[in-house]
């Protein structure tokens, strides 16, 4: 599915001004690709749209709030009268609000953005991709989702920003099992630690990283990696954590479950040691 990054092929990212979402419309845009940012920081998504201008195929750029469904049924209509349709969709946009119990706000912010962002796209451009790629023989199209590793090893402290996370997780297997006979990839991609704006780096800048960090460009080249290896769930590691401790983290709170054990065992005062020995003593 990486085959849909090539030359003349339409790429439409949100979340696409800064981080990620940028890192990967470089990519795209290197390639020759038509590229469409979208992003609710006007300010950003220009600025990404000037520097990208020039180096590919047609850029545009979009002003957007993933989680308002009218911003959505508009950007379809110039989306397709522009470039005629969507090859490559990444709904990569995404926010970590911090609140608690009793806070409604906070909860409806991360659910809108995180989760209806994701369900909405996939409303909006679905079927217009499906259409435009049943009768192309050999024509790439594929999806990329961005998730998080507290989706899957739920960490505690921010249950809403997880909650959102896992849900669309549960949306992506369910979409790549949906299309799994359409010729359109499905890819949830699960970054590890990466200096972006999200997780305190200056958004489209270049500070200085954490050494234990990933760059988001590192992040965009891991994704087209596993994309071309047909990869659905690609798991980024970072500079901290290998690929071998995230696999038996994963497992250890999936067991939570399976072995009837209290929830986040991980976290607990009474099973952190044991928690911290089983993950470590681990074969996977």
């Amino acid at each position: 599915m990486a085959a849909v990054l090539t030359k003349g092929t339409t790429a439409f990212i949100t979340g696409a001004g800064s981080g990620i979402g940028l890192a990967v419309a470089k990519k795209c845009a290197s390639v020759g690709m038509n590229v469409a940012l979208a992003d609710k920081n006007f300010e950003q998504v220009q600025k990404a749209k000037e520097n990208l201008s020039g180096k590919g195929g047609t850029v545009d750029a979009f002003e957007m709030d993933v989680s308002n469904w009218s911003d959505w049924d508009s950007t379809r209509t110039k989306l397709l009268q522009q470039f005629g349709g969507v090859d490559f969709l990444m709904l990569n946009a995404g926010t970590s609000e911090q609140g608690t119990w009793g806070d409604a706000e906070y909860f409806r912010k991360i659910m809108e953005t995180n989760l209806f962002g994701v369900i909405n796209g996939l409303n909006a451009l679905l079927p217009t991709m499906h259409e435009s790629h049943k009768d192309i023989s050999g024509k790439p199209a594929a999806i990329v989702i961005t998730g998080s590793k507290q989706g899957i090893t739920n960490p505690p402290g921010n249950a809403a920003y997880n909650a959102s996370k896992s849900a669309v997780k549960t949306l992506a297997e369910h979409l790549s099992f949906d299309l799994r006979h359409t010729g359109i990839g499905v890819h949830l991609l699960v970054p590890g630690w990466t200096y972006t704006g999200l997780t305190g780096g200056p958004p489209g800048g270049h500070g200085e990283k954490p050494s234990g960090a990933w760059w988001p460009e590192q992040v965009a080249d891991y994704m087209v990696q596993k994309m071309g290896d047909g990869k659905f769930y690609i798991i980024c590691p970072d500079n901290d954590v290998s690929q071998e401790l995230d696999k038996k983290r994963m497992l250890w709170t999936a067991r939570d479950l399976v072995n009837g054990r209290p929830p986040l065992t991980r976290w607990r005062e009474d099973w952190k040691n044991e928690a911290a020995k089983g993950v470590e003593e681990m074969n996977v």
